[in-house]
């Protein structure tokens, strides 16, 4: 039943994208296509990437963990181990922590943005997703790290305030360069455009 809803979705969502396509509506083309995709990605890619992602963000933090002693990742489960002063603790990095929502919503709004080529568009649908991974690493070690050296105490306030912000502005530094900037840079005003100054 619920591969036959997904079919059914996907094509509705195909002709519709067809339909905008040809009238050329492109804000709605751009709307409907990023918020279609993203719920595709959500129903079928999902559940095959989260723990794989999981995995490779575990094991890309534990470079870290392992050369400053800190922690300790076990990537095959998606577990790290953090030395506390008050003993060990574990993380388990699921299905928030993984990066997937974040690399499906920057995949959605990419593939429907048309201020690049399809080229450009391959290269940095790749550059963006490594970068996301990494930063979503780098949130996860500035976690255990902060675990580290102050307690289990600390873990709710580096988890769900400082890890986020730290996050959250590496990721406004993604969306600035790959979506605002080059809007801005392709931009003309009557004779006037950024690519000429």
């Amino acid at each position: 039943m619920y591969p036959l809803i997904g079919i059914i979705g996907t094509l509705v969502w195909l002709y519709v994208l067809h339909v905008l396509n040809k009238a050329k509506i492109l804000a709605w083309r751009f709307f409907w296509g990023s918020a279609g995709l993203f719920i595709l990605m959500m129903v079928f890619i999902r559940p095959v990437l989260t723990e794989p992602l999981a995995q490779g963000v575990a094991a890309l933090a534990g470079f870290i963990g392992r050369a400053t002693g800190t922690f300790v990742p076990y990537f095959k489960y998606g577990t790290i181990f953090v030395d506390t002063p008050a003993g060990a603790m574990t993380l388990q990095i699921d299905f928030e922590c993984s990066g997937i929502l974040e690399i499906m919503a920057f995949l959605s709004l990419l593939l429907f943005f048309e201020v690049y080529t399809r080229q450009e568009k391959i290269l940095v649908s790749i550059l963006g997703t490594i970068f996301i991974l990494i930063a979503n690493a780098l949130r996860i070690t500035l976690i255990c790290e902060i675990i580290h050296f102050g307690g289990s105490g600390f873990y709710y306030m580096a988890h769900t305030y400082i890890g986020r912000i730290f996050f959250y502005v590496l990721s406004v530094l993604l969306y600035f360069y790959v979506f605002t900037k080059p809007q801005i840079v392709k931009m003309k005003v009557g004779i006037f455009n950024y690519e000429s100054t």
